[in-house]
């Protein structure tokens, strides 16, 4: 997924934003993520999509809804929102597959419309394997479901 795409994901702007108003520079934010700076400069820029872990610690370190910051929302407020050290695949994947069930799909048809594999869809409802943010983005926006929600951030 190059910048064009990432964009339709994300306003870059805001994690320069929120990064400003922290005072922070790009090198210590990335050490605390574990990070290079690079690494976050590219996430900055638009040109790297965020994984989910590291957008689960952004949003614990700024205590603001992972929703605000790939801009599903404009609002910051993190009412509700649970601070998670680690994503649970497992209740990611529970959430994937109720989604799936509660608009009728197979895994062929939600593979389809992510253009995936169904055993890639199999493997997140089953906790294997953690969801690609592009995709949990996309269910997000398809289904009308909030990135905090189904990453188990707000019940």
């Amino acid at each position: 997924m190059g910048k064009l795409n990432w964009w339709l994901i994300m306003n870059e702007k805001r994690l320069f934003d929120l990064r400003e108003y922290k005072d922070l520079s790009q090198i210590k934010l990335a050490d605390y993520l574990g990070i290079t700076q690079q690494t976050y400069s590219l996430w900055e820029k638009g040109t790297k999509i965020i994984p989910l872990k590291h957008l689960n610690s952004l949003s614990n370190f700024y205590e603001i809804s992972m929703d605000y910051i790939v801009g599903l929302t404009d609002e910051k407020n993190n009412s509700g929102i649970i601070k998670l050290t680690e994503l649970n695949k497992n209740e990611i994947g529970s959430r994937i597959k109720k989604i799936r069930e509660d608009n009728n799909l197979t895994l062929r048809d939600l593979a389809k419309e992510l253009n995936t594999t169904s055993s890639t869809i199999s493997a997140y409802e089953t906790g294997k394997t953690l969801i690609l943010t592009a995709f949990a983005y996309q269910i997000c926006i398809k289904y009308n479901v909030s990135l905090d929600w189904l990453c188990g951030k707000r019940k």
